[in-house]
């Protein structure tokens, strides 16, 4: 699913949440105002959704903003980027002008009725539009309606049957001139995305996605009951550390796709590169000795390399660790012993060790991403954290306002 911006994402979620506990005639006959099952059912996947936006890298509910403020830079604030119209518009200006001019353009411009070039993406609507324009329209609407149900015989029905069309047609075609530039706007940037290069990794995290689809899908044919409001504390404690997983993962996957974002890396002393300018041939202590190759890489960067620190390189698809043994030239040669990766004999597989002359790209930070300590079951969770969950309760649907009914 793609929205326009962040706000259409936390709308998602709150829709989710107000959906998937009403109440079906199945479940509750005497309940006042059944709800179709297919109502808290798409609920339940709206939620689903809207927990997947929170994990970093997944793409199952993305904001269209935020996709492209990663990829895109402009002279806008990150507030200011939440506004399509007008980070389209420092991406891609029209020819002849400026991206701060069309912006400027996108955010402000108003016809001569008073309404917005550009209309806002929503949920937020322009209050101008409000009240000049569908306002009134719905007062029609309204007005044709009770005329049609006062109507006294056949004909005088007809003729107002007709005022009625005509006034919910006017309707459609004002929400029709606020949605479709919004509609233009996020296929406008999915063509801007689809025209940069795939990262390497983002198949693997398309994959997770797919998995948890597919693991909420198991959960709903086996009958479970809907996500709570409020997680229990196992279950809030494993979220939080899927998520802060993901994101480690997110960042140095970036970071091995991307070129500029590796350099971003390397200004920070978290990664560095440079040609090796020596490979010198050692072996591990022990009964069976191991290849331990020394390699001697010059480099500018200023890596925060500690003593005996672990440096990881890409090699074939998987990182490749070894070791820092020292600083030579006053910083400008740094000396590493290669550990692993190199094959089970005595001497290192053809490709598995750099070459003198090669170029390589170290990073201070793992390209895989471990699991943390297990947490204990629901039921076994201490006092001082609330306890065990007790028993399940059935959660009911937000209280009912006269809105909801009409």
């Amino acid at each position: 699913l793609i929205l326009p911006s962040r706000a259409g994402v936390d709308f998602v979620r709150l829709l989710g949440r107000s959906m998937r506990f009403r109440r079906t005639a199945e479940q509750d006959p005497e309940t006042p105002y059944p709800a179709p099952p297919r109502v808290p059912l798409l609920g339940r996947w709206l939620t689903h959704f809207g927990e997947r936006a929170r994990v970093p890298g997944s793409s199952l509910l993305l904001a269209m903003t935020d996709v492209l403020g990663r990829h895109w830079s402009t002279g806008q604030s990150t507030l200011e980027d939440q506004h399509l119209g007008a980070l389209l518009a420092w991406i891609d200006p029209p020819q002849g002008r400026s991206g701060a001019e069309a912006a400027l353009e996108a955010e402000l411009a108003r016809d001569d009725q008073g309404q917005l070039l550009h209309p806002p993406a929503g949920p937020a609507t322009d209050p101008a539009f409000d009240n000049k324009l569908l306002a009134p329209a719905l007062l029609r609407y309204d007005r044709a309606r009770t005329a049609l149900a006062a109507a006294e015989d056949g004909l005088e029905a007809d003729d107002r049957l007709g005022a009625l069309t005509a006034a919910e047609q006017e309707i459609r075609a004002l929400v029709a001139s606020r949605t479709r530039p919004t509609w233009d706007a996020v296929w406008r940037g999915i063509d801007l995305l689809r025209a940069l290069p795939e990262g390497a990794h983002a198949e693997e995290r398309w994959t997770r996605d797919r998995w948890s689809f597919t693991s909420h899908r198991d959960r709903v044919v086996a009958g479970e009951p809907p996500q709570p409001r409020r997680d229990d504390a196992v279950t809030a404690a494993n979220k939080l550390a899927a998520r802060e997983r993901e994101q480690a993962r997110l960042e140095a996957q970036e970071a091995l796709d991307d070129p500029l974002v590796m350099a971003g890396r390397r200004l920070a002393g978290e990664a560095f590169a440079g040609e090796v300018t020596d490979v010198v041939m050692t072996y591990s202590e022990g009964k069976r000795p191991s290849p331990r190759p020394l390699v001697t890489v010059r480099t500018d960067d200023r890596p925060h390399l500690g003593e005996r620190a672990k440096v990881y390189r890409a090699l074939g698809g998987k990182p490749q660790s070894a070791e820092f043994v020292g600083y030579e030239e006053e910083g400008a040669l740094v000396v590493l012993k290669i550990l692993d990766k190199m094959g089970r004999g005595k001497e290192p597989e053809t490709g598995s060790v750099p070459e003198k002359g090669d170029r390589v790209c170290f990073t201070l930070f793992e390209h895989e991403q471990r699991g943390g300590a297990k947490l204990p079951d629901p039921e076994d969770t201490p006092w001082t954290h609330g306890g065990p969950p007790g028993e399940a309760v059935q959660e009911t649907a937000d209280p009912l306002t006269p809105e909801d009914v009409l």
